[in-house]
């Protein structure tokens, strides 16, 4: 039994099945960071969110491939965010953007984080430079430098 066996039952619809057999596996296994990483994310897909924190924590502090790594990072994040932990996901998010600079989704989810802890014009900011660096839309495109400009600082305005 293994971390493959969990997400496959979790490709098969069988969250439930999934969750009790990572939770019997991760026991046996507590150093297994790939496992930790598939029961933290069985447990956020079936709304168990507190449950979930410390094996995405176990998952950070062990051994995890760069891709599961980042998505550890974005998992916890989002979770402690959804459990009203603002500062923790804030530093969570943070760090997995320092390992991780080019994670959009990293960015998206920190700007949300952001708002929640009443600094809006940072989440706004930081929205804005992703949109002008990301946007596929032409018309969003043409407008690229001016967003970007005008994201160093969303409250200023010129007399």
């Amino acid at each position: 039994m293994s971390a493959g066996e969990v997400l496959a039952l979790r490709r098969e619809g069988k969250h439930e099945e999934a969750r009790e057999l990572a939770v019997a596996l991760v026991q046996a296994a507590p150093g297994d960071a790939e496992l930790q990483y598939e029961t933290a994310c069985v447990h956020d897909y079936l709304g168990l969110e507190a449950e979930a924190v410390p094996f995405y924590r176990a998952a950070l502090a062990g051994r995890l491939d760069p891709a599961r790594r980042r998505g550890a990072f974005l998992g916890l994040g989002s979770t402690l965010r959804v459990l009203g932990q603002y500062p923790e996901s804030e530093e969570v998010l943070a760090t997995g953007l320092g390992e991780f600079p080019d994670a959009n989704e990293l960015k998206v989810f920190l700007a949300m984080t952001l708002h929640n802890l009443g600094r809006s014009k940072d989440a706004v900011e930081l929205l804005l430079r992703l949109v002008a660096a990301t946007s596929a839309d032409p018309e969003v495109r043409a407008y690229g430098g001016a967003i970007d400009f005008y994201a160093q600082d969303v409250e200023r305005t010129w007399p």
